[in-house]
């Protein structure tokens, strides 16, 4: 990645205030819908700077402040979803490249090749090629970010941006495309030797530990007494800041020192550590059981990698005996997955093929009914791990369904589920699948109580990113690789 750009001060991080939105779409209509799409057209025209000419690229002053900040007041004003995607998705459709001369400097760079030109022809040929293909709206992004807090909105939109995306209120390439374009802006102005790695204690501010409370998305905390916890022996709490912005959060990483590599969530998060004073002979491991970011608009740009690594030499400097690192990680999707291939099985006449005959006879005793349509309605709910025959009949088939799950389900080559593709991305290997590894309602409703191990061998990490990036190899561990053995034998999907 590469660093901030020239000029960009610790000022345009501060953050911005804007009027309270009140949350969900919502449309105008009639004359109102209309005056607010012609301000918006209005407001772009003026705000959007023009793009030079190729020759004066660096000799245009830049823009009024006044245009961009009235880019950022109107948008800040606009109290709807639907509204704010609206002018988006203006901003992409009409302030992008412009394709004639994309085509007309390929066409030149094209020609200067046949020809054989000399090297200097050619290589200017292809920076007006390079110059023509920056959209337009980017100036806009490049100035908005010199304004005072102005990175901070430009977070804040593509988290709108993204919303509305999910919501389907602004769809299509050119959306695609400037999204791309504001998270590669987002990435050079968040690169790694920007960010600072601060540990949270219980002696840290107020403010830090209320932001660390509300970010944690994995494993909710509940309380204060909860959260003393989470940072107290036996435990570490660091995330990342902006050199510009210490003591702000940009993403959490939580950590509990153990003996082993844990297996169950609860022992961690639930349970009081061994004593209040920690005992180096007892830390063997370092178990990274939540990862969460506190901005939505740094969605892709990678501050958990670079977080998990920086935490993993802090963690060496503090204990230098350490060497084991893994994570303990949900399966979130796991339980709607399954569901979806007993409802599949359902419809195609009640066809069974994800379990064995002794398996299906004996799930069906214990829930009373055919096994695809009962035990659909039972892992809709969290009642199931209450019957511990129930449990007990579950767990040999549940564990190698959930092993193909994380290893052989696919999007575009790579592992589907997306807490297995970045760890198996940072070079972690698929190391165990566990049983009843998270009994609360989350833990049960989205992976039927199952947890992941991925672990980090530190000398191994480098060439597993490569092998899994470039050619889509997945390093597990002998258990995975049997159940997934299981799998294939028992199950005929």
């Amino acid at each position: 990645m590469q660093g901030l750009r020239p000029g960009l001060t610790a000022r345009r991080l501060l953050p911005l205030r804007f009027p309270p939105r009140p949350p969900g779409p919502r449309l105008m209509s009639g004359q109102a819908a209309g005056a607010l799409e012609r301000a918006m057209d209005e407001l772009l025209r003026r705000a959007v700077p023009p793009k030079p000419v190729y020759e004066l690229r660096e000799k245009t002053p830049a823009p009024a402040e006044g245009q961009c900040a009235d880019f950022v007041s109107f948008y800040g004003g606009l109290a709807e979803t639907a509204e704010r995607a609206e002018l988006l998705g203006r901003l992409a459709r009409g302030f992008g490249v412009d394709h004639g001369q994309v085509a007309e400097q390929s066409a030149g760079v094209l020609q200067l090749r046949q020809q054989q030109r000399e090297a200097a022809v050619l290589l200017q040929a292809e920076d007006r090629l390079r110059y023509a293909l920056v959209p337009r709206y980017r100036g806009l992004f490049h100035h908005i970010s010199k304004l005072d807090g102005g990175v901070r909105f430009l977070v804040q939109l593509r988290a709108d941006l993204l919303e509305a995306q999910a919501l389907k209120l602004v769809e299509g390439p050119d959306v695609r495309e400037m999204n791309g374009v504001l998270k590669g802006m987002l990435s050079e102005w968040f690169s790694s030797g920007f960010l600072n790695l601060e540990r949270v204690t219980w002696h840290s501010p107020c403010e830090v530990l209320q932001k660390i409370s509300e970010s944690e998305a994995v494993h909710p905390v509940k309380n204060w007494m909860d959260m003393k916890r989470r940072v107290g022996p036996y435990r570490r709490c660091y995330f990342f800041s902006h050199c510009s912005t210490p003591g702000e959060p940009l993403v959490v990483l939580h950590v509990a020192l153990t003996g082993d590599i844990s297996s169950n969530i609860q022992a961690i998060v639930k349970e009081s550590p061994p004593s209040e004073t920690e005992e180096k002979n007892r830390i063997a491991a370092a178990i990274f059981y939540s990862i969460s970011l506190t901005q939505q608009g740094l969605q892709g740009v990678e501050l958990g990698t670079f977080l998990i690594k920086r935490v993993v030499k802090e963690l060496q400097r503090e204990f230098p005996h350490l060497e084991v690192f893994s994570s303990l990680s949900p399966i979130p999707g796991f339980t709607k997955w399954l569901l979806g291939l007993l409802s599949s099985q359902t419809k195609e006449h009640g066809r069974n093929e994800l379990f064995t005959d002794l398996e299906c006879k004996e799930i069906s005793e214990i829930i009373g009914g055919p096994i695809n349509e009962a035990l659909k309605l039972r892992l809709s709910s969290s009642e199931w791990v209450q019957s511990e025959k129930l449990v007990r009949a579950l767990q040999a088939p549940l564990m190698r369904l959930c092993a193909w799950y994380l290893y052989g389900e696919k999007h575009r080559g790579y592992a589907l589920n997306p807490v297995a593709n970045f760890h198996l991305q940072n070079g972690a290997v698929l190391w165990r699948i566990n049983w009843m590894a998270d009994v609360s309602l989350k833990g049960i409703t989205s992976s039927c109580s199952l947890m992941a191990n991925y672990r980090y061998f530190l000398e191994e990490t480098g060439p597993n990113s490569t092998s899994y990036l470039g050619s889509k190899n997945i390093k597990a561990s002998e258990q995975v690789l049997s159940l997934v053995a299981q799998f294939q034998k028992n199950s005929k999907l």
